[in-house]
């Protein structure tokens, strides 16, 4: 049997293909070093794990409202209130995680053939996404020299006749932040082409050297009326498994993402809604703990590339990935004259789990993630100097 075109045109996660393939080489029994994780090693806090028991033992475990519970609508529209948004529960709609979020507001919005702007570097889903939605991604190119945040002349280049900006305000895979002057010379932009604005803010709390960051939707009156805010607590509380994202924007752009919601998944899980809740509104210590681990380690990642010759490699401001470039190696052995070629080798060879950057648009890099222990980052940095100077 045929699957469909929609199917056939997209590839599968690269992300989740390399967990997938590190699980299989450690159950058969070799030593693995994973750098290529997206997710927080830390547990989720222990109140929002005794909020979640709480909500069982209350037979709080039946269908709720497609958009979600108000008590959690309401803390979210609360949440962005320090960053000068005022969003009523109305304006907010509770998903499956922040990818059925980008996914719902790509769907409410796309005609086939719609064009959607998508910064270089990007995260793996976004064209796939895209594509399936029934739009064509535009590339607009981010330069390393730029800390790879998107310029407002790029977009300008390359947004005429586009629908869509899907923005990264805090990048995977690059960690740029994006400043509020960067994100008002961006809205103006998206002001001049008329875009609509697909913001994911999925990394907003997890920056570093004190980064000013704000959301999209803050730079301007107009662009908070043109942008779908798009976040959750997968990365920020440590709860990946927990499926809860979110998307606040125009009432008519959430009420079509509620309707296909109200036809596709329902509501999101309603134990981890009442999870999220307390996440937003009970104590934050235990993020400001993260926060400094991460940085901590991403400082010592950084360092350890930077020892190795013909790495070049810049220091991220946000989320937990270093992206260094790396295609000063590429052809010094044959069979090695790519990224994916060097990542395959580095993990059969060396037992060090890396995503290639040519999924996500930066072919001469690949992607390291230092949400992992501090003894891992030293052992995998090492065993990575050790393959390149073999090379």
């Amino acid at each position: 049997m045929r699957t469909s075109k929609r199917v056939q045109q997209i590839k599968p996660s690269a992300t989740l293909a390399l967990v997938a393939r590190t699980a299989e080489l450690r159950a058969a029994g070799r030593d693995i070093l994973s750098f290529g994780a997206g997710e927080p090693d830390f547990p989720t806090p222990s109140n929002v794990r005794a909020a979640a028991a709480r909500a069982m033992d209350e037979g709080k475990t039946r269908y709720t409202a497609v958009a979600g519970v108000i008590e959690l609508r309401r803390a979210i529209a609360a949440s962005y209130a320090p960053d000068g948004l005022t969003y009523d529960p109305g304006d907010v709609l509770v998903t499956s995680g922040a990818k059925h979020a980008l996914f719902g507001a790509l769907m409410a919005l796309l005609d086939p053939g719609d064009r959607v702007v998508v910064p270089a570097p990007y995260w793996v889903s976004y064209p796939d996404m895209v594509k399936v939605a029934g739009g064509t991604p535009v590339i607009a190119t981010c330069h390393q020299e730029d800390g790879f945040r998107l310029r407002p002349e790029e977009l300008r280049r390359v947004g005429k006749g586009a629908k869509v900006l899907l923005f990264n305000g805090v990048s995977n895979p690059t960690g740029a932040v994006h400043s509020p002057a960067d994100l008002a010379a961006i809205a103006e932009v998206c002001e001049e082409l008329d875009l609509i604005v697909i913001s994911d803010e999925i990394y907003e709390r997890l920056v570093y050297d004190g980064a000013e960051n704000s959301p999209f939707p803050a730079a301007s009156d107009d662009a908070k009326n043109r942008t779908v805010l798009v976040s959750g607590v997968s990365k920020t509380f440590a709860m990946t498994g927990w499926r809860i994202g979110w998307a606040l924007g125009p009432c008519d752009i959430i009420g079509g993402m509620r309707k296909l919601q109200s036809q596709s998944t329902s509501n999101a899980c309603s134990v981890s809604q009442w999870a999220a809740l307390e996440a937003l509104t009970g104590p934050q210590d235990e993020i400001q703990a993260m926060v400094t681990a991460f940085q901590e380690r991403r400082d010592r990642m950084v360092a350890l590339l930077r020892a190795i010759d013909g790495i070049d490699v810049d220091t991220p401001h946000g989320a937990f990935y270093v992206l260094p470039r790396i295609d000063a190696f590429f052809g010094r052995r044959e069979g090695i004259d790519n990224a994916d070629t060097l990542a395959a080798a580095l993990l059969d060879e060396a037992g060090v789990a890396v995503v290639p950057g040519t999924p996500f648009g930066a072919p001469n890099h690949i992607r390291l993630s230092y949400a992992c222990a501090m003894d891992d980052i030293e052992a995998g940095m090492d065993r990575l100097a050790t393959f390149l100077d073999s090379l």
